[in-house]
């Protein structure tokens, strides 16, 4: 489930080049998320890892996160048995 919002998530990215000839990417609706790498894939890249930053601390916080077409996170507690 994890792994599918965030495919979702980065398919919403906004990318572009800088003056200085790196990117810069965004994910709209995601407040705070954006990268920047020396090339696209560079930038892809980081751009994910703040983003599974930014999901760890929202789940960790229990704040929520957007849907995404349908993909929710949802973190249920489960009593130990």
């Amino acid at each position: 489930m994890l792994t599918e919002y965030i495919q979702k998530a980065l398919e919403l990215a906004v990318y572009k080049i800088l003056d200085d000839g790196t990117w810069f990417a965004e994910i709209p609706g995601f407040q705070g998320i954006w990268a920047n790498g020396k090339n696209v894939e560079d930038c892809r890249r980081e751009l994910m890892e703040v983003l599974e930053e930014w999901l760890i601390l929202k789940i960790r916080d229990h704040d929520t996160v957007p849907v995404l077409e349908g993909t929710e996170l949802k973190i249920e507690k489960v009593e130990a048995g």
